[in-house]
């Protein structure tokens, strides 16, 4: 994965060949805060920089920051997977939010 963090924001990193630098944005935010460094270093003190800069920016506006993400999650699935996650999960005697929870961890951890 191409990110860094940083007090609960998250960056997602790329690298420009034509300005020969890494580039970053502030992920899962509406704001767009973007950094730049040509080293993995530089990258993060100006990631650092930004989020701090944003978050004291924010509290001059009087504006609430933005967190990347608030832990809840809404899907849609199709009711058979349905049944059978929540079936999945009484078996293993865990609720069906403990078992999604569980279950995308191992997914991204892989």
């Amino acid at each position: 994965m191409n990110a860094m963090s940083y007090k609960g924001y998250l960056a997602r990193i790329e690298y420009s060949d034509e300005d020969e630098c890494f580039v970053g944005h502030i992920a899962g935010i509406r704001d767009v805060v973007g950094f730049h460094g040509e080293s993995v270093g530089e990258l993060r003190a100006a990631f650092e920089e930004a989020v701090d800069d944003y978050v004291e920016t924010c509290e001059r506006l009087n504006k609430k920051p933005q967190r990347p993400y608030s832990g809840k999650v809404m899907l849609r699935l199709e009711p058979s997977l349905h049944a059978k996650a929540a079936m999945s999960a009484q078996a293993q005697g865990k609720s069906l939010n403990a078992w999604a929870q569980e279950a995308l961890q191992k997914a991204v951890s892989e």
